[in-house]
């Protein structure tokens, strides 16, 4: 079949790259393993932020819910424009230092090193293990479900060809292989969004009739034109929409998977030429993407056509509105977002694994770097492994997983990171409290679905988390000014 044409291309360039880092390697070490010895040029450094961040949530069930809500969704979108410049610019100059003073491989690392607390360490390892391997699992049922539906395959047989090339591609060719995977991937991504548009447009008449038409839609509640308002005719609260600020947005400078980018990268003319570009790709890739949900109404109106399930909506679109090598190439841009997010997760979770619990665990690794390197390889396998299994039994609405995790992973590093970089007076009694305090209200109001009048519960979880960390660090005693962090 024509569609599976430029996917096979793909997967083969993505193999041929593992392959060639393997190769290219000259050193046998975790941390060319897991931060490719901090070489990362600003174009690298950009795109490899962009994949990581833009996720299946991004191409899929985003532009679904924006289909179903509107504009409004847009909306919610928008504060990630600010992510990519937000991580560089605050963490990037301080966090790159002090890792490069200390030797640090993992964010971890250098928390443990500011806190002087293993306990600290080991409960943020324990959530990036335990919310990274969550993302997983949602990011592989995204992409299986993207294959499956829109090449017609079997969801199993698509789950398991694009999986086995990720995790394969992650655990061999290690944290260069994945940073350069995922700039070809945010190109290719970038190639795919223009692709789709041109073909809504195109069957839709163009933007003034897409207009036309959302103008007679009836949104959510019923009412006609709601999506064209910003909160949908009250269907997405100001309230949630000011929670996207915090969810998508400010909290989004902490993601462990993100911030450890600024530990990799060569110099600081690097670092700024990789905010401007990660800017602009993060917002049109985001934004473009969300408002493409909103433009297909011009094509798709009925969402019986798509099993109602907004997920499929984009795999649909391409499957039956666009010709099959156009569909190939269109659906590589929702894989790679798919795959880009994977391996980075992956690589991040095996780290944690070897360098923040093993290796400290287990001293006398440290010296046989060749050992680390085998182990780091095979960690990284078993984690992608068990996630693909986990990712058969598939679930709906994977943007709700994804929200979840995200909410989890701010919380347990938000303020720890930050006020542990910028805070000389911050302790390890408070970031352990502030993070076991806001893990358990944000699961607690998750799980009794507390109403919170529209409201996210990563508002109220990120706020009580930061007053107890600033409260009980001022009760605690605070270690002597540590010249490494505080120059």
């Amino acid at each position: 079949m024509m569609i599976f044409a430029p996917l096979v291309v793909f997967f083969a360039v993505l193999v041929a790259l593992s392959f060639w880092q393997t190769k290219v390697r000259t050193t046998y070490s975790i941390s060319n393993y897991f931060l490719g010895d901090q070489s990362l040029k600003g174009f690298v450094l950009a795109m490899t932020l962009v994949a990581t961040y833009g996720s299946v949530s991004s191409f899929v069930s985003g532009p679904g819910l924006a289909w179903q809500y509107g504009l409004g969704w847009v909306v919610f979108a928008a504060p990630q424009i600010i992510t990519g410049f937000l991580v560089l610019g605050v963490l990037g100059k301080k966090l790159a230092l002090v890792s490069r003073r200390i030797s640090a491989v993992t964010v971890i690392d250098v928390l443990r090193a500011r806190y002087r607390s293993d306990r600290v360490a080991l409960v943020l390892s324990l959530a990036v293990l335990i919310f990274f391997f969550t993302m997983m699992i949602g990011q592989f049922i995204g992409g299986a479900q993207i294959f499956a539906q829109a090449a017609g395959i079997d969801y199993v047989d698509g789950l398991l060809l694009f999986g086995a090339v990720v995790v394969f591609y992650t655990s061999f060719g290690g944290f260069r292989a994945v940073a350069i995977t995922d700039a070809v991937c945010a190109v290719l991504m970038l190639l795919g969004m223009f692709l789709l548009a041109d073909s809504i447009l195109m069957q839709a008449g163009g933007l003034s009739a897409v207009m036309e038409r959302l103008a007679q839609v009836r949104g959510v509640d019923g009412k006609v034109g709601a999506l064209l308002e910003p909160t949908s005719a009250g269907a997405l609260p100001l309230s949630l929409l000011f929670s996207a600020w915090i969810l998508v947005g400010f909290g989004t400078v902490a993601l462990p998977q993100s911030a450890v980018r600024c530990m990799a990268y060569r110099s600081t003319k690097d670092l700024h030429l990789a905010m401007l570009i990660g800017t602009v790709v993060c917002g049109a890739l985001m934004i473009g993407m969300t408002l493409l949900g909103v433009l297909a109404r011009g094509v798709i109106d009925d969402p019986a056509l798509f099993g109602g399930n907004t997920d499929a909506l984009i795999p649909y679109l391409i499957a039956n509105h666009m010709s099959p090598l156009m569909a190939g190439l269109t659906l590589i841009g929702p894989l790679a977002a798919t795959m880009s997010t994977v391996s980075s997760l992956l690589i991040a979770a095996s780290s944690a694994v070897i360098k923040d619990i093993l290796v400290h665990e287990c001293p006398s690794l440290a010296g046989d770097s060749k050992r680390l390197y085998r182990y780091s390889r095979l960690v990284t396998l078993v984690l992608g492994g068990a996630a693909l299994i986990f990712a058969i039994e598939p679930v709906d609405v994977i943007v709700w997983i994804n929200m979840f995790a995200f909410g989890g992973l701010e919380i347990a590093f938000l303020w720890p990171l930050v006020l542990g970089l910028f805070w000389s007076r911050a302790t390890a009694q408070g970031a352990l409290a502030s993070v076991i305090v806001g893990l358990v209200i944000y699961i607690a109001l998750g799980v009794f679905k507390v109403d919170l009048l529209g409201w996210h519960a990563i508002v109220p979880s990120i706020l009580l988390s930061l007053l107890v960390f600033v409260g009980v660090s001022l009760l605690s005693k605070a270690h002597r000014k540590d010249p490494v962090f505080f120059p």
